[in-house]
């Protein structure tokens, strides 16, 4: 990124919000995304005129809320545009890079389209240094969960790519990868580090292989801290 964020200072504690199921974001991760509705089309174009952050964040559509302004989850992560292109049929396309995760402290009143949020950094200010926590990796176990992964769903991997990437952008790449259901992505975005994101998630990959074989070892299920 052009622009470097050291601290949680760096960032505005007012963002725009992005409530999108599924869609994870991690610092320093990549995320591309199609914006073709009204109110985020406006959105992106508010987030370019200033800052170009937005925060990604999934609905709790399990706490209620009206259809169009569902509950939110309490943390989600802020990213900056980093590639954005128009495609002349009123769509954006863009990419999100991933500077620090956040949790709301509000969401604020706004006759803008799209939802802001009074959030604070402060509880995340590991998430400022890049590679922060990744001699702690369990890196044999994450490629471990990834091949047995693999092998039961027949996917095509860039082994070399996966054996020459830092434990940061490996678990991270991963984990936002990953075809996990919400629960699962917010326990991964909510591990208070990256050691923990590892051992969160080659435990749902191993328990979803387990399931995909018969059933869970031990019954166990995954839980948010």
């Amino acid at each position: 990124m052009n622009v470097a964020y050291s601290r949680p200072e760096d960032v505005p504690d007012v963002i725009p919000v992005f409530p999108l199921p599924g869609a994870l974001l991690l610092p320093r991760g990549q995320l591309p995304l199609n914006i073709f509705e009204p109110r985020y089309v406006a959105m992106v174009d508010e987030a370019l005129r200033t800052n170009r952050i937005i925060g990604m964040i999934q609905p709790d559509l399990e706490a209620g809320g009206a259809p169009l302004v569902p509950k939110l989850y309490p943390v989600g992560c802020a990213g900056r545009i980093t590639q954005f292109a128009e495609t002349g049929d009123g769509r954006y396309l863009i990419t999100l890079t991933g500077i620090a995760r956040f949790r709301i402290e509000e969401e604020l009143a706004t006759t803008l389209p799209f939802r802001l949020c009074r959030v604070s950094f402060a509880p995340y200010a590991l998430d400022f240094q890049p590679r922060a926590g990744e001699a702690e990796v369990d890196r044999e176990a994450v490629l471990k969960a990834l091949r047995d992964f693999v092998e039961a769903t027949d996917l095509k991997i860039d082994w070399k790519g996966v054996e020459q990437a830092p434990n940061e952008a490996l678990v991270n790449a991963l984990s936002m990868m990953s075809p996990y259901g919400a629960k699962e992505k917010q326990a991964l975005l909510e591990a208070p580090d990256l050691k923990t994101r590892a051992e969160v998630l080659v435990a749902i990959t191993e328990i979803e292989l387990a399931r995909a074989r018969g059933g869970a070892p031990g019954g166990s299920e995954p839980t948010l801290q």
